[in-house]
Order: structure tokens, then C-alpha cells, then sequence
């Protein structure tokens, strides 16, 4: 993986946890998605295999079926804006699973996502999207503080959604 490819400089940084480059925006949206081994399982297998993406319903297309290091991954969102992507970092643990993919040339955004799946000490499963970025088009620049509503918004929709995926026909 080439480091010139991406369009910032802290490449794989998003699993350092509250890390944000200068100049960068931070985003950290935690979401309790339920308990035990059969939500984690389920949360992370969705997250890994691009469920989660496909079910939030914006467009995803991948180089591979999997979250991989260096699988490029293009995010279109609303039928019209593709985000290009390329995954930077993979985690597949017994207590966490996620990934991470940092923007390429063309992304409306500069910048890294991550979304990480960890149950904790007491069972609890909870999704995490990290991300650091910054408009890198003009239309994302001229979004301001709507841009950062409308990407908090979606990391919240991640783990509604997740949630159902991971819970469904499940009793809590």
C-alpha cells in the first residue's frame, strides 16, 4: 500500500483511539448494540462482509467480499457522489473485529473511517465509528457544519442498523 495514493498523511492512524490530525475534524459515535458471543458474532460478520454498508442503502462496490487491507471500496451516496476508498487496516479478534478505510483522490472528503465491533468484559457488544477528515471538494467545503451533522448522522444510522443485524430473532 502506498501511502502517496491516499489524499492525507496519518494513513491507519483511526487505530490509535482519539487520534486526529491537525486541521482534521474528529468523529467518535459508540452505540450499544446488545450482549453475548451471537451478537458479536453477527456484528462483526455483517460489518465485515460490507452488510452493514449495503443495508444502510447508500452504494457499495468492492475488490473483494471481505474487508481486507488494500481492497478498494467505493461509497456512492444518494445515486450521484462516489467516495473511493481504500481499506488501511483489518481486526479480527475474539473480543473485536472492524476495519478502517482512508479516502483517495475524487473522495468528496480527506481523511480515514473506522468501525469497530467489541464486546466487553460484561458481554456488552458495541459498535464504534472513529473517523478523522476534512472537505477536500468544494461542495463538502461549502457544507461547513452541515457536512460533520449529516456524518454524525450517518455513524449513528451504522449502529441503528447494525443493531438489527445483529439482533434480529435473537431474544436480549
Amino acid at each position: 500500500m502506498s501511502v502517496a495514493d491516499f489524499t492525507y498523511e496519518d494513513v491507519g492512524a483511526t487505530r490509535e483511539p482519539g487520534f486526529c490530525p491537525p486541521g482534521f475534524h474528529a468523529l467518535h459515535v459508540r452505540t450499544r448494540l446488545g450482549e453475548g458471543e451471537e451478537v458479536f458474532r453477527r456484528a462483526a460478520e455483517a460489518v465485515l462482509t460490507w452488510e452493514m454498508h449495503r443495508v444502510l442503502g447508500v452504494g457499495i462496490e468492492t475488490s473483494a467480499e471481505r474487508a481486507a487491507p488494500d481492497v478498494d471500496v467505493t461509497v456512492t451516496l444518494g445515486g450521484l457522489i462516489k467516495a473511493p476508498c481504500r481499506v488501511v487496516w483489518t481486526l479480527e479478534e475474539r473480543r473485536r473485529a472492524g476495519w478502517a478505510y482512508g479516502t483517495l483522490p475524487g473522495h468528496p472528503e480527506s481523511g480515514e473511517e473506522s468501525f469497530v465491533v467489541d464486546r466487553t468484559g460484561d458481554g456488552t457488544v458495541w459498535l464504534t465509528v472513529s473517523a478523522f477528515s476534512r472537505p477536500a471538494k468544494w461542495y463538502a467545503r461549502a457544507g461547513g457544519p452541515a457536512t460533520r451533522g449529516l456524518q454524525q448522522a450517518y455513524a449513528r444510522r451504522c449502529g441503528t442498523v447494525l443493531r438489527g443485524l445483529a439482533t434480529a430473532g435473537l431474544q436480549e
